[in-house]
């Protein structure tokens, strides 16, 4: 592989899509008074909980993909968070949270290695905010995987198992993805060609 830093952020956007689809297909089959009931976890529900990961998700792919474009940081960046939960339904948060997910992985995709210290900035009240694309995105997949396993936790206390998230993306395993990847319209081989 040419770009072996590159691609693993691809590989780590993928990985991304792949869990939240898992994660919000168990979700989707919560009634909704288990989707908005009060639990434990730093946000109080399971809604509160999907919606920042998409709130932030929009704030920083906007960022990334400004950035990529050559265009100025957006004016107005806190307007993604105008509303803590966005949704009310899980169904919408499951096609908004697929939408900036695969924009995220378009924008990996075409990464290449000598760009990965290029500067991101977002201008945040104050003073603007300034990091590589290296560091935003591995802040970014961290946010994912750190939120994900709180709703994970919240699903053991509803009628629904959790779905396995933790696993499934090693080689050797892909007959256990495979019905996910098919859902997704993906083949192993646009991922590890």
């Amino acid at each position: 592989m040419s770009n072996p830093l590159s691609h693993h952020f691809f590989t780590m956007a993928c990985n991304n899509a792949w869990a939240n689809h898992r994660l919000l297909k168990a979700c989707a089959a919560l009634s909704q008074d288990e989707f908005v009931a009060t639990r434990t976890s730093f946000f109080p529900t399971i809604r509160a909980t999907l919606s920042h990961t998409l709130t932030v998700d929009w704030f920083y792919v906007d960022a990334l993909e400004r950035e990529a474009r050559g265009e100025p940081p957006h004016p107005d960046c806190y307007c993604f968070f105008a509303q803590d939960e966005p949704f009310a339904i899980c169904a919408d948060l499951q096609r908004e949270q697929a939408a900036v997910d695969r924009r995220l992985i378009d924008y990996c995709k075409v990464l290449q290695d000598a760009t990965l210290d290029r500067v991101v900035t977002i201008a945040r009240p104050g003073t603007p905010q300034h990091d590589t694309r290296t560091r935003l995105l591995a802040h970014l997949f961290q946010h994912q995987i750190h939120h994900r396993g709180q709703v994970h936790a919240m699903l053991a206390g509803t009628s629904v198992k959790p779905p396995q998230l933790d696993e499934f993306f090693c080689a050797g395993e892909a007959a256990l993805r495979a019905a996910d990847f098919a859902e997704l319209g993906w083949r192993e081989s646009e991922i590890w060609p």
